[in-house]
């Protein structure tokens, strides 16, 4: 990732394709975990509040751990969720759109 790049965001559901790429794109560029990972958990945190706003969610947190709960009474990860999407195997986007999934 170029340095000094800035990403606009603006908590919707669509800012999230630009942060599962650029999450791709770190990956890709073969950048080590430990230098991406408090990246990778304010990616997770993003995403996270996305989904408590287009929910009407909340944060929960226990033992250092934290999950947005949906109204639904659902627990989501989002911070693990941008650390599988490092390793390939994750997607913040896919994350909200099951999130709200059901939500008006």
């Amino acid at each position: 990732m170029r340095e000094g790049a800035r990403l606009r965001l603006d908590y919707s559901a669509q800012s999230l394709w630009r942060v599962d790429r650029t999450i791709e794109e770190m990956s890709r560029q073969g950048a080590p975990y430990a230098a991406v990972e408090p990246a990778l958990r304010g990616f997770g945190a993003y995403a996270g509040e996305v989904v408590v706003r287009l929910t009407g969610g909340e944060w929960w947190s226990s033992g250092g751990d934290h999950w947005v709960r949906t109204p639904d009474g659902r627990l989501w990860d989002p911070i693990d969720e941008a650390r599988r999407c490092y390793h390939g195997d994750g997607s913040l986007r896919l994350l909200c759109r099951d999130a709200t999934s059901g939500t008006a």
